[in-house]
């Protein structure tokens, strides 16, 4: 049963930050096994930072106060702030070009990928896996309608559903939950849809940018057209809750 037991650690630290499971394994010739655990994990995290140029991809930033930021540290302590230099580029110059258009203005990073091997998969996406897609929060406003830069719906910029209009059947089997029993828990802050569009349009505009995920009903909402937005699918997550986009 410990084989079997340690095996499904290994298993989950592995499928959530891609390094953990070798620092569980490591962690098994000490006494004092958690402690020990957490000060592998730390060393391994650094030490991917330093290695991950060489697979082509770069660590996002964690903490500061720039206009461009994680939006917790979640994606930071489980490695999934990795991106390739030109998408850590593209995000950089979306966000100093957000803020110079409307002062203050904060851009919040999702989930990027793992720091190695293209092809790993980042549960529960179905495309990030090789440092070239990213997913970002949407922006927005309090109840007085003012924006709040950093303010999100969901502890970690997801979940929250913008409800409208979908042509998608309901079925067991997909990743496009809706979640419904846990929607009354986030708090109503609206969409700071000028900004959404400012966003979106750059987006749109950017050449090194090859496709945007958005919901349909969305997309309307915001009356943003481009043949750079997509519908990713009703197998897929859905996509109105963040901006996914990838070059």
């Amino acid at each position: 049963m410990r084989i079997v037991l340690h095996f499904l650690i290994v298993a989950l630290l592995t499928i959530l930050t891609q390094i953990g499971g070798i620092a569980w394994l490591l962690s098994l010739w000490f006494r004092r096994r958690f402690l020990a655990f957490a000060g592998i994990y730390l060393c391994l995290m650094l030490a991917a930072q330093i290695a991950a140029p060489a697979f082509g991809r770069v660590a996002m930033q964690c903490g500061g106060d720039g206009p461009l930021r994680m939006q917790s540290w979640f994606y930071c302590l489980t490695n999934r702030n990795y991106v390739t230099p030109p998408l850590a580029e593209t995000v950089t110059d979306l966000a100093r070009d957000l803020d110079r258009a409307r002062p203050g203005t904060v851009t919040l990073v999702l989930d990027g990928n793992f720091p190695f091997v293209t092809g790993f998969p980042l549960i529960p996406h179905l495309s990030h896996d090789d440092g070239r897609k990213l997913d970002l929060a949407f922006f927005y406003q309090d109840s007085d309608g003012q924006y709040q830069p950093g303010l999100v719906r969901s502890p970690i910029g997801y979940f929250a559903f913008e409800e409208g209009r979908s042509d998608c059947p309901r079925r067991r089997f997909s990743l496009r939950w809706d979640l419904a029993w846990l929607q009354p828990l986030f708090p109503e802050h609206k969409l700071d849809q000028s900004r959404m569009r400012d966003a979106l349009r750059w987006l749109a505009r950017d050449p090194r940018v090859s496709k945007v995920f958005l919901e349909p009903h969305l997309r309307d909402r915001l009356g943003v057209v481009s043949g750079k937005f997509r519908f990713q699918g009703c197998w897929a997550a859905r996509h109105d809750d963040h901006i996914h986009f990838e070059i």
